[in-house]
């Protein structure tokens, strides 16, 4: 049950905008915990308590949308174009880790805290955790190192898949070329990468697929879904030629779906992040037939 409604059954003088008003302000406390989040899920048997008295908490509101938040952990709804980290050493880009960092400093002006764990490219969308202790940081580095995540991803594929579900397992190269990660060939130095992949829906020369990963290499799901001939819409590495106006502005790769073990009480934290506008757009778009519309690319000239 959300926190606010639960405190709205307990106190019941509470009205639903009070009740968010006392939860960010910090009065209220589930168990010993102080939790900030009036949208927390918590048992319908929690043991809820709100203090008037007690000193008020700076407000403090995160730009990014809040899927999960505790006093060790924050996930985020990363949106599409915003860097996780900063493009190079130095660079005062406008990153996800500057949002969630100047976040953390509101909360606690005094020492407060805020490192990544993992990260999404640039043009993907969706879940994105943070460590807001650094004892979480070390335990949640050591359960992304060792894969003890559950992450999936929704990509919007050109082509048909022949099989309902399938498996990529096929190495990555270690060396960057031209930007791509690309999947290793005989003798070349490489990480093991295992991806699954399962049809969500058909769509008129294109699928929706819902992709999850067992390892996590960096473009692993975009090197591994054109080596397999289904190549994610819209990305300008792995894709193919774009001929006329593209219908759509980024790679539609989506992190739907995150969870793992908190790193510091072992319970399980699971976060769902919705798809955005301009991946539900290119869905409709499908479904209308868009890729049919298409110019067709040119013949090539004939040599006299």
């Amino acid at each position: 049950m959300r926190l606010d409604l639960l405190l709205i059954q307990r106190y019941p003088g509470l009205s639903r905008r009070k009740a968010r008003d006392v939860i960010e302000k910090g009065q209220v406390s589930v168990g010993s915990e102080r939790v900030r989040e009036a949208g927390r899920e918590v048992p319908e048997t929690a043991a809820v308590s709100f203090d008037a008295n007690r000193k008020a908490l700076p407000k403090a509101r995160c730009t990014l949308e809040v899927l999960y938040q505790d006093e060790h952990v924050l996930v985020v709804d990363k949106p599409a174009g915003l860097l996780t980290v900063p493009s190079a050493p130095g660079a005062d880009d406008d990153t996800a880790l500057a949002r969630v960092q100047d976040y953390a400093r509101r909360l606690k002006p005094r020492g407060g805290y805020a490192e990544r764990v993992h990260r999404l490219d640039r043009d993907t969308s969706g879940a994105l955790a943070f460590a807001l202790s650094r004892e979480a940081r070390a335990g949640l580095i050591e359960t992304f190192r060792a894969h003890r995540i559950e992450r999936r991803y929704l990509a919007i594929v050109l082509g048909q898949p022949a099989d309902e579900r399938g498996i990529v397992d096929a190495p990555v190269r270690q060396e960057w070329v031209s930007g791509r990660r690309g999947i290793a060939g005989p003798g070349e130095p490489s990480q093991p990468a295992r991806t699954r992949w399962r049809l969500r829906e058909r769509l008129p020369g294109a699928a929706l697929l819902e992709v999850e990963l067992e390892t996590g290499r960096q473009h692993q799901v975009r090197a591994h879904l054109a080596h397999v001939g289904l190549p994610i819409l819209g990305d300008p590495v792995y894709g193919q030629p774009v001929h006329g106006r593209p219908l759509v502005g980024r790679p539609m790769l989506h992190a739907a779906h995150l969870a793992f073990a908190h790193p510091i009480t072992g319970a399980r934290i699971a976060a769902a992040s919705p798809p955005p506008q301009d991946f539900e757009r290119a869905l409709l778009a499908l479904r209308q037939g868009a890729l049919q519309q298409r110019p067709k690319p040119p013949l090539p000239r004939r040599k006299r």
